[in-house]
């Protein structure tokens, strides 16, 4: 007769010394669209869209760190179709890959029209946070456990996406330091 013994409970320190797998720090937000929201046009002010993405992929981060996080960097937003009011916005967020101290979230957004049940994607976005202790200070944050294919394609496009920030940040801050100079 083989014994079974229960795996141990883990502790909060314990996942985050070992990693998170991507689903545990998911986030599903809806709103309905109302008239402050909107343009005369009936839409969704664009402004709105990108508040509400920052806060879903906030959580995402949040919950991921389990730390304050401040955003570093919103690398694309596209919007693909407008959302009227009266419909639901529903925004998607993950983190995709973690770096030392920072992350980068992916957002989805879509509309649905409540008496029909369409749903159309409406935007995305990638956003880059920082965890941060509590003296403002970054702080390094638990390894990501990438658990499928679309993870794993995810976090590697998350990669290029950072080395392009980073190289056009460098040549942002080479122009400067060349612009003193003159």
């Amino acid at each position: 007769m083989t014994s079974r013994r229960k795996p141990a409970k883990t502790t909060g320190a314990e996942t985050s010394e070992r990693g998170k797998p991507v689903r545990v720090s998911r986030v599903d937000m809806v709103e309905v669209v109302l008239p402050q929201d909107a343009n005369v046009l009936g839409n969704i002010l664009g402004g709105r869209v990108m508040h509400l993405v920052d806060i879903a992929a906030a959580i995402a981060a949040h919950r991921h760190s389990h730390s304050h996080v401040v955003t570093a960097a919103v690398d694309y937003v596209d919007f693909r179709n407008p959302i009227r009011v009266g419909e639901l916005i529903i925004l998607k967020a993950s983190v995709n890959r973690v770096f030392h101290t920072s992350m980068e979230v992916g957002v989805k957004v879509f509309s649905e029209n409540v008496l029909s049940g369409e749903r159309k994607h409406t935007t995305s976005a990638y956003v880059t946070f920082v965890a941060i202790d509590e003296l403002g200070r970054p702080k390094a944050v638990p390894p990501l456990i990438i658990e499928s294919a679309q993870e794993r394609r995810r976090n590697r496009e998350a990669l290029g996406r950072r080395r392009n920030r980073l190289a056009l940040r460098y040549k942002r801050a080479a122009r400067k330091s060349s612009d003193r100079t003159l």
